[in-house]
């Protein structure tokens, strides 16, 4: 699939989840001395890694530093977007580039990085090439790459199995073979975080592509006229409520947020069989989960295939990387320092190695030796092998399609869950807001 578009969507307000940390903080950037401004998300482990990155570059660099706040994740997506809107955002915006990265180029919001990337060929060569798509708009580069790449994995709990006595699902059928056998013994088929929507959204990313190939939502993203009604899409949705409909999720899983982790909380402590989630995901349940991980109690594996689907059952969706641009407002030695920042303080060595021990793979090349030699080499293979080995690495669609649709898609998406709209009403109602 296309990786050209990608969007923020403001959903939750929120407040800074560490703003001590920033002297700066939520009024935007401060022009007046040699610091630059930057957000980013909070939540262990990752939270650690991207502030041992800042922190490691401010000792190097006593005349040039970066103060940090962090935000949980849907109360960064609402106050990054005002901020930019009212000319006031951080110097380093961080963001999953794309379709909100388009609305920030078309305000005139970030600067264009392709001449600095021009003259330094060798920061954009230590990079996956495939991280370049979401940054890129109208074959102009607007962030930088970094962090890592995040495809969608279907974990589940090896104990729980073996427990009930049955195997990890190998098809769809077998999938909904399973959830009245879990629920026989009182154990939640599948765990979600439904309130926070995007993840009730994974399910449907999946479904298409398993059922009908890449080229389902590709038309969507194309803009095709009633791309929603394929009759791909209707049998993806079908499917989905029915899985619904056999208590296939935990009870109350529209009132469970993805943010509090309890979802994850579900998958470890065995209330809950199996969970479709980002790959980020082995990195919470490994800090959170005691010795859940350690002790091989974590299943994964890449979503299985649909009977008669068209999709290639290698194919993944998610995230193909994280992504910094600077900010078009910020004076010029705060974009100098954030340059710096790009150039010597993004995926450095102690980064890499860092992000490798929360069970991410990193975007930087060459890291292949230290994923086999990391305790979560099995785990960080299985991953590598999904980006490098899949046909088609669809992105997250709230990411793809622009605000307006986005929106919409995650207000039906969270209707389609609920039962509250028929397949039918859904798809009326996306197509209506195709383009937009």
């Amino acid at each position: 699939m296309a990786l050209s578009r990608r969007t923020l969507l403001g959903l939750a307000a929120g407040v800074p989840a560490s703003a001590a940390l920033a002297a700066c903080g939520s009024s935007g950037p401060s022009k007046g001395d040699g610091t630059a401004t930057y957000w980013h998300l909070s939540g262990q482990p990752q939270e650690g890694v991207r502030t041992g990155a800042v922190e490691r570059f401010n000792e190097a660099n006593p005349k040039g530093q970066i103060k940090v706040t962090t935000f949980e994740n849907d109360a960064y997506k609402t106050k990054i977007k005002t901020a930019i809107g009212a000319g006031k955002a951080p110097t380093v915006i961080w963001g999953w580039g794309g379709g909100t990265l388009r609305t920030y180029v078309e305000a005139k919001q970030v600067d264009d990085l392709t001449p600095w990337f021009d003259e330094n060929p060798d920061i954009k060569n230590r990079l996956f090439p495939s991280s370049f798509g979401a940054a890129t708009v109208d074959g102009r580069i607007y962030a930088m790459p970094f962090e890592s790449v995040e495809p969608i994995v279907l974990f589940y709990n090896k104990k729980v199995f073996a427990d009930v006595g049955v195997e990890p699902p190998r098809s769809w059928n077998d999938i909904m073979a399973l959830v009245p056998k879990f629920n026989a013994e009182g154990i939640a088929p599948f765990s979600l975080g439904g309130q926070s929507r995007w993840t009730n959204m994974m399910w449907l990313e999946f479904l298409f592509d398993r059922i009908g190939g890449p080229e389902v939502f590709q038309a969507v993203f194309d803009g095709e006229k009633d791309a929603w009604s394929h009759p791909a899409a209707i049998e993806a949705l079908t499917k989905v409520q029915d899985l619904v409909k056999a208590n296939g999720f935990i009870k109350g899983f529209s009132s469970i947020t993805a943010d509090s982790n309890a979802d994850q909380a579900l998958l470890y402590t065995g209330k809950a069989a199996m969970m479709l989630h980002g790959s980020w995901s082995y990195g919470i349940q490994q800090t959170e989960g005691g010795d859940f991980v350690s002790s091989g109690g974590l299943g994964f594996m890449n979503f299985p295939p649909v009977e008669g689907g068209k999709g290639d059952p290698g194919n993944s969706v998610g995230n193909p990387a994280q992504y910094l641009s600077i900010s078009s407002k910020a004076s010029a030695k705060q974009k100098e320092i954030a340059k710096d920042f790009f150039a010597t303080g993004v995926l450095a060595d102690n980064e890499v190695k860092e992000w490798i021990d929360t069970g991410a793979v990193p975007i930087r090349k060459g890291s292949e030796k230290l994923l086999a030699e990391s305790k979560s080499s099995e785990f960080l293979q299985f991953v590598y092998g999904i980006a490098s080995n899949a046909k088609a690495f669809g992105q997250s669609w709230d990411q793809a399609l622009s605000p307006t649709a986005a929106e919409t898609l995650l207000d039906n998406i969270a209707k389609l869950f609920q039962l509250s709209i028929s397949p039918r009403q859904f798809t009326e109602n996306l197509n209506k807001v195709i383009g937009k």
